[in-house]
């Protein structure tokens, strides 16, 4: 089966491809919402070259859509629904357990004649970051809820570490509700591990949000 994968650059996006791509799943496509420049993805903040290059880590194409918060259901139906044409059946979602967000995906994949699939759903947390860390996926922190969590946890890498520290703070330890977003960067989905260098931190709207930069782009 060809299928998309609605994709952040996370480690739920993430794991959910490659649990796919284990179940016989052709994934054709990497689809990421911008911002309406184009210039950063509309969930984490990361900047839309950074995704690329991740994308050509992995060996899949990612397709952008630009769009506003507004008129993002729109949108998103737009640029799935031109995959729906050159057969693509099926789009794979890294949802855990919100149900408002399945809702909404099985709606709108249900209006354009795509069959979502959730590889994750309903599996606990916990496990999820132990698969996440066991397989060998590298991933590091890219943003926050300052209230939550500080600066200085912009950068941490998933390991056991981080979630015996989650653990010990009684924080949602797969952020769901946005108290963390991560990047991946490296793992069994790659086809070449992404080089990076982290950069300047920054405050916004109580978010604390760490710039990636491609390595291979630094002069």
């Amino acid at each position: 089966m060809k299928a998309f994968a609605s994709f952040s650059g996370g480690k739920e996006s993430v794991l959910s491809c490659y649990r796919a791509t284990k179940l016989g799943i052709n994934i054709s496509y990497l689809v990421n919402m911008t911002s309406c420049d184009g210039r950063y993805c509309r969930s984490h903040g990361i900047s839309w070259e950074v995704l690329r290059i991740q994308a050509e880590g992995i060996g899949i194409p990612v397709i952008q859509g630009k769009t506003t918060w507004r008129d993002y259901e729109e949108r998103f139906k737009r640029v799935i629904s031109r995959m729906e044409k050159e057969g693509i059946r099926a789009g794979v979602f890294g949802d855990i357990d919100l149900q408002e967000h399945r809702c909404w995906v099985e709606r709108v994949c249900s209006e354009v004649g795509i069959k979502p699939i959730l590889p994750l759903w309903g599996e606990e947390r916990e496990q999820i970051l132990k698969e996440f860390i066991k397989v060998g996926f590298k991933a590091i922190i890219v943003a926050t809820k300052a209230d939550l969590l500080g600066k200085e946890w912009l950068g941490r890498r998933i390991d056991e570490e981080f979630l015996k520290d989650l653990k010990t703070l009684g924080i949602d330890l797969c952020g769901e509700r946005g108290e963390y977003h991560t990047f991946v960067f490296d793992g069994p989905l790659f086809r070449k591990p992404m080089k990076i260098i982290t950069g300047k931190r920054v405050l916004k709207r109580n978010h604390w949000f760490l710039e990636i930069v491609p390595k291979e782009g630094v002069g």
